[in-house]
């Protein structure tokens, strides 16, 4: 067991006091957290529809919705319309999945939060009480398996749709999020060495003793960030959709609140990505220069504050969504392709090869969590990073306006293309 699961153990033995909440209180605080995680989550990803058009009218120097409520109310206003439109169901259809698929796509998103922490615990009279659902020594596997299940609702919406716009759609959102999964999966290995478990409050607390993962691991923060937007189907990732190619992907024929439930389980995806990366890569919920957060006393003032430090790096990375999606263009599919399978993957093997064997090395030479092991970590990301993009890359693979074609190719292709003009005006 490493320092960092030793510490909150030896601290529970000293006082009882700090000991998980069990029995009906258990119970009841559970469904508690249960009730707030989904009251919010689902106001929150509502919202999220008018902070989208908000920064993209900020973005394009325009206003954005301002008409219901002075714009506030504008995501109530969709709701209540899509609620009252009518449900088409196209001749041809598999009903049960055609209605099953917008839910399978919605649901995985929404499970994912049951293991994600959001605050520093709480003591209470009855014991201390974790803030996060259900806090599975698994927690970070168990993500990785249910969100792997919001492809199955992509598929079965083109596939049940009987239209070939939608089946296109959803064949390409398939390739797409499982090549993407694969480099995602392996970026988190790194994260997993350092914090020596699965769980995700260990892995907060390796990140309190030991520095934040995005400095310790940058690389493999890189190829996550890049493969989250793969598979919330983001810019510049969005091939399943492509409006300008296949009309509107795999929900071309949905209508009403099901068209709408494929919109909110993108935002929840977003949302559940953002939470990982705060949580895998930036502290979680930690409040820094403290431990009383970690180890106690307990206080629920410094629960609160980690909880609005949590929801603080949520809402950053979710603009960083919306900043991408109306900055850059969209890649070509084979661009799409080359880049999951050419470049992230292999990236992310040679990085967990390296970063396994200097953790095997700094154990040898009885360098822990702390500074040295930070800035030794620190130090060889920055070397990683100029490697990459500042010798391997040049603007070239990690780009989506690159061609295959050499330039002086195209240069010679070009005075070929201007010797008829120049002939033609010749002659005239």
């Amino acid at each position: 067991m490493s320092v960092v699961n030793v510490v909150p153990a030896l601290y529970e033995a000293i006082d009882p006091d700090h000991t998980p909440v069990q029995g009906m209180p258990f119970f009841l605080f559970t469904v508690l957290k249960m009730l707030i995680i989904f009251t919010v989550y689902m106001i929150g990803v509502a919202m999220l529809t008018l902070a989208e058009r908000k920064i993209s009218a900020w973005i394009q120097d325009r206003h954005g919705p301002n008409r219901v409520g002075k714009g506030w109310l504008q995501p109530a206003a969709d709701g209540l319309k899509n609620f009252m439109k009518e449900e088409t169901m196209p001749a041809g259809v598999n009903k049960p999945l055609f209605i099953l698929a917008p839910i399978l796509s919605f649901i995985p998103a929404l499970t994912a939060w049951c293991v994600i922490p959001f605050g520093a615990p709480v003591a209470t009279r009855w014991g201390r009480v974790d803030l996060v659902v259900a806090d599975l020594p698994v927690g970070f596997l168990f993500i990785l398996a249910i969100t792997s299940l919001g492809v199955y609702g992509i598929v079965l919406a083109g596939w049940s749709s009987n239209n070939k716009y939608a089946l296109l759609g959803g064949l390409r959102s398939s390739a797409q999020m499982v090549s993407y999964e694969i480099s995602m999966g392996m970026s988190t290995i790194p994260v997993l060495l350092l914090a020596g478990n699965v769980s995700l409050n260990s892995i907060i607390n390796q990140q309190a003793w030991g520095g934040w993962n995005v400095i310790n691991l940058t690389v493999a923060f890189f190829i996550f960030m890049v493969a989250a937007f793969a598979e919330t189907n983001r810019l510049p990732f969005d091939l399943p959709e492509a409006e300008s190619e296949l009309i509107a992907g795999y929900h071309t024929e949905y209508s009403a609140m099901k068209f709408s439930l494929f919109f909110i389980a993108e935002y929840a995806s977003m949302v559940t990505a953002s939470a990982l990366m705060a949580t895998l890569f930036f502290g979680g919920w930690d409040v820094p220069f403290t431990a009383r957060d970690n180890i106690g006393p307990y206080s629920g003032w410094l629960s609160l504050l980690s909880v609005g430090i949590f929801l603080a790096k949520i809402l950053f990375f979710l603009f960083v969504f919306m900043w991408v999606r109306w900055t850059l263009p969209r890649f070509r599919y084979d661009q799409l392709m080359s880049l999951g399978w050419k470049v992230l993957l292999p990236l992310a093997l040679v990085y967990i090869v390296l970063i396994a064997t200097v953790m095997l090395g700094l154990s040898a030479a009885g360098i822990g969590p702390g500074f040295y092991q930070a800035s030794i970590l620190g130090s060889i990301n920055i070397i990683l990073i100029i490697v990459l993009f500042g010798v391997f890359d040049r603007g070239r693979i990690i780009s989506p306006a690159y061609g295959r074609m050499h330039p002086r190719e195209i240069e010679r292709l070009r005075r070929l293309d201007r010797r008829p003009r120049v002939a033609a005006e010749a002659t005239r």
